[in-house]
């Protein structure tokens, strides 16, 4: 049997992804304007067949990925994180989020989620560096992750579109973390 384990932030939860997350996924995952958002077409399978590779991902989870459900501090399923194609020879790692729930863009629940999978991963793993890619048009995803600490280092031109790509050293953070003083670093809750 496996232990769960959970991340509380300021605003968010981070979990474990569980079956019952299939109809936001693939609600999300099916959305025109979410899809331009990560550069990558809307889903088109039906849902049954979704499902059956949703069911497989979570019995059988990849060793090079975690992928964490993002819920309000009140138990609404508002998006997903991971982190993946996780090295551990250098040390490194890509972060990936998308908060689905329209309703709560804008509003500081990306950040904290960011922030918290970055407490995880820097607390928790023998990870030392984290980069995303976000497009380069998408400077309102570029403000969110510089307030988590992700400084840009380049842009990429992958399938006819540039990307920023940003990254963020455990040195960083760990410095970060003492200039901001937290108040309440995100907790870890494990299960009884």
């Amino acid at each position: 049997m496996r232990t769960t384990k959970a991340w509380r932030g300021q605003k968010v939860l981070l979990r474990e992804k569980l079956l019952s997350d299939a109809p936001d996924d693939y609600r999300w995952r099916s959305d025109e304007e979410l899809a331009r958002l990560d550069a990558a077409p809307p889903l088109r399978m039906p849902f049954q067949e979704y499902l059956r590779f949703y069911q497989d991902e979570l019995r059988y989870p990849y060793p090079w990925s975690r992928r964490f459900a993002i819920d309000t501090l009140d138990g609404k399923h508002i998006g997903n994180c991971m982190y993946y194609d996780i090295d551990y020879t250098t040390g490194e790692a890509e972060l990936g989020i998308m908060i689905g729930e329209k309703d709560y863009w804008n509003q500081g629940y990306g950040t904290d989620a960011v922030k918290t999978l970055l407490h995880h991963i820097f607390t928790e793993t023998p990870l030392k560096r984290i980069y995303l890619h976000t497009l380069e048009w998408n400077t309102r995803a570029q403000r969110s992750f510089a307030k988590a600490g992700f400084v840009p280092v380049r842009t990429v031109r992958r399938n006819g579109q540039t990307f920023v790509r940003m990254e963020i050293t455990r040195e960083r953070w760990l410095t970060l973390q003492q200039e901001r003083g937290r108040d309440s670093p995100p907790e870890t809750l494990s299960p009884p």
